[in-house]
């Protein structure tokens, strides 16, 4: 396992950290008998299949 031969500053650990961000995922239009939603793409096929309700928000 790789380990760090010197101490990294608070500075530069924050900064490392801070590149990374998670994004928002795609959402793509699904057709209930509701009419059109907006889910995540994950879980389009649930939705139109009626095993999730996409109009309850957890």
């Amino acid at each position: 396992m790789a380990v760090p031969k010197r101490k990294m500053s608070r500075s530069n650990t924050r900064h490392r950290r801070a590149q990374w961000r998670a994004l928002p995922p795609p959402l793509v239009p699904v057709h209930t008998q509701d009419g059109m939603v907006l889910v995540p793409r994950r879980i389009a096929r649930a939705v139109e299949r009626g095993l999730v309700n996409p109009k309850v928000s957890s």
